[in-house]
């Protein structure tokens, strides 16, 4: 079994990979249960333990376990903390453990983007991130593989994060600011994406321009919100799978204040990879995308970075 460090698992990967090769995968068939959940509770600190498994025809399957613990940010410790382990689809021998940290990170950002891809307008220039942490760090590098990223606005419930990954983003080359006012901020984005742990809505519906395309990658669980219902009224609606529905916070928020209906959703990454769906249809369309992640996501990752790193082909 090979032990593939942090290092070596971001030098494997680049959007420039990374989108393509979640592109041919969402096309394509693999076997993806449902994720295990866990509450986990150890005296008076509370977080989620995720299992997510997948396997693929390619010879590989795949477990990663992630434990996302929102109160971390008050230790100055990342919320979310991964480990991926890959095997042979056909014997079970163990083959690899990738970073799991890193792998997720790129995931979420390269599904954002991927469905950007399809659902933003072309001339799309000027992001909003609404977080600061590892994900929301990547989303602008994502979205700029895909449409032309110029300006990029930052907001973040610590200012202080904001203004860090600002800074950051100028000296990749970006038009990069602190946003003060997340409502300014909503109104002059083309794309605004939200990678964030929050519990209460941030962006709303009445802050969406024509045309916007509203990213939200950051909640998973029912109790976790990054909208109001109104962001889901009048909008096309697409998700990353049929696990969105039941497990995002956001979605079953809109269901219930009636802004939103289970078939009113669009379709999902599939449908628009295989292109089975059209994607946007005009530039006054405000789009919105939903993704909770996918255990395919991380099986495609890892394995992209296994064969980087191992010189090899499919898994026997």
């Amino acid at each position: 079994m090979r032990f593939i460090d942090t290092e070596q698992t971001r030098n494997a990967l680049s959007f420039d990979a990374v989108i393509p090769a979640l592109r041919e995968a969402f096309r394509g068939s693999a076997t993806v249960p449902p994720r295990h959940v866990h509450a986990i509770q150890s005296g008076n600190a509370h977080g989620t333990s995720l299992i997510m498994p997948a396997w693929s025809d390619r010879g590989y399957f795949g477990v990663k376990i992630i434990n996302i613990f929102p109160e971390n940010t008050h230790q100055g410790l990342p919320g979310l903390h991964a480990t991926y382990n890959l095997y042979s689809a056909t014997t079970g021998v163990p083959i690899a453990q990738v970073d799991g940290d890193v792998v997720t990170v790129y995931r979420t950002a390269g599904a954002a983007a991927l469905g950007a891809d399809y659902l933003a307008r072309a001339d799309a220039s000027t992001l909003l991130i609404v977080g600061s942490g590892r994900i929301a760090g990547l989303v602008a590098q994502a979205m700029r593989a895909v449409r032309p990223i110029r300006r990029v606005l930052v907001w973040n419930v610590r200012p202080a994060g904001a203004e860090k990954l600002a800074g950051e983003l100028r000296t990749l080359g970006f038009d990069a600011q602190a946003a003060a006012d997340l409502e300014s901020a909503a109104r002059q984005a083309d794309i605004i994406s939200c990678a964030t742990l929050s519990t209460v809505p941030l962006i709303h519906g009445a802050w969406l321009r024509p045309g916007v395309h509203l990213d939200l990658i950051g909640s998973f669980k029912p109790e976790m919100r990054e909208t109001d219902a109104a962001c889901f009224d009048g909008t096309s609606v697409y998700v990353d799978t049929g696990e969105a529905p039941t497990k995002s916070g956001d979605l079953l928020a809109a269901f219930e204040a009636g802004t939103l209906k289970r078939e009113d959703i669009r379709g999902d990454l599939h449908q628009l990879a295989a292109g089975q769906l059209p994607g946007r249809r005009d530039d006054q369309e405000i789009t919105v995308f939903k993704a909770v992640g996918s255990a395919l996501e991380d099986l495609t990752l890892a394995t992209l970075v296994y064969e980087s790193v191992n010189g090899t082909g499919p898994a026997s």
